[in-house]
């Protein structure tokens, strides 16, 4: 059972093919294996990061892979996020900015700023496959705790999952992320990281509930992508 959960999470948020597609309950009553998605991911995109030489280039095919990796999926909902927080007026038009399917300058910007950040941050931190690595599992953590925390304002694949999370489930994800202790960065480091991957969920969470009434699968895609980015800032800066 656990080895189909976690082929319908890669199923879910990559675009590996990985055979017949796997009952997506199975992943969704076990979220906190979002973490191990983080290292499929970010481990594949940092071996981007150790065959190129130049740190520029080298940060820019790493994000590349990594918006590949992920089908762009989270980016969809990042930019969603943008015009959502862009939009005048109530919160039901918020919402509808939120939830359309056009793009906005809101989208535009959300994105650009983001993944500047992304690419800036990488390309000047000391080990860039150990920062992709630590960036990449915490912004699968920023989705385990708000697939738990983060009541929906509507139906749809986020309120499926939050339906069947538990309380715990964050605590079981956190534990997937011990493992990063052993790569070689400064324990200040992971700290900040820790935190950073934490408190960006919780922010993102707070900001939900007042503008939109809560949570939908765009908001916890977008946390996945600013969570990696403000990890990747705190690395840098560290």
């Amino acid at each position: 059972m656990c080895v189909n959960s976690l082929v319908a999470l890669l199923q879910f948020t990559t675009i590996l093919p990985l055979g017949q597609q796997r009952d997506f309950e199975a992943f969704a009553r076990r979220s906190w294996l979002y973490p191990l998605a983080g290292y499929v991911i970010g481990g594949m995109a940092a071996i981007g990061t150790l065959l190129v030489g130049p740190p520029l280039l080298a940060a820019a095919i790493a994000i590349g892979l990594v918006f590949l990796l992920s089908g762009c999926n989270h980016l969809d909902g990042l930019m969603d996020l943008g015009d959502g927080l862009m939009a005048h007026g109530s919160r039901e038009k918020r919402v509808a900015a939120l939830t359309d399917r056009q793009t906005g300058t809101g989208a535009l910007a959300m994105a650009v700023v983001v993944t500047l950040v992304s690419f800036s941050s990488l390309a000047t931190v000391p080990c860039m496959a150990c920062a992709l690595l630590i960036a990449e599992v915490g912004a699968k953590f920023s989705m385990a705790f708000l697939s738990t925390f983060g009541s929906p304002f509507r139906e749809g694949i986020h309120s499926f999952i939050q339906s069947r999370s538990r309380p715990y489930f964050p605590l079981l994800a956190a534990i997937l992320c011990l493992p990063l202790v052993f790569l070689p960065v400064s324990r200040v480091a992971l700290g900040t990281a820790a935190l950073t991957m934490v408190l960006c969920p919780w922010v993102l969470l707070a900001i939900s509930r007042r503008l939109f009434g809560g949570v939908n699968g765009d908001i916890v895609g977008a946390s996945n992508e600013i969570t990696r980015a403000c990890v990747l800032a705190v690395l840098c800066l560290g």
